[in-house]
């Protein structure tokens, strides 16, 4: 299950050369980001061994947040080496997710 990740906890994964990462950028009042969440964890769990999920709560971790740009939520980035490879912006299926993690492997 996807963990929520704090800066120094970001930069630890980085640190360690966690293959690749998603991210999930979210708050918990907003509405859309709920009907992210099964999209995500779905995902999360057809690409299980492959790649490191995380929960980045905006108001949390203001700071991570404005690291990747983060304007609107849910946002979901994927990151390898540090940089973001691919984002999407709003409520993203599963398979859409699936694809690009793919796609950057």
């Amino acid at each position: 299950m996807a963990q929520k990740l704090l800066k120094r906890e970001f930069e630890a994964a980085l640190s360690a050369e966690t293959p690749l990462m998603v991210l999930d950028f979210y708050a918990d009042w907003c509405g859309p980001c709920r009907m992210q969440e099964p999209q995500f964890r779905m995902a999360e769990a057809e690409l299980a061994g492959r790649a490191e999920f995380f929960k980045v709560d905006i108001e949390d971790q203001p700071k991570l947040a404005a690291r990747f740009n983060v304007m609107s939520i849910p946002t979901i980035v994927v990151v390898k080496g540090g940089t973001a490879k691919w984002r999407s912006v709003g409520v993203t299926g599963k398979d859409e997710i699936v694809a690009a993690v793919k796609k950057i492997l």
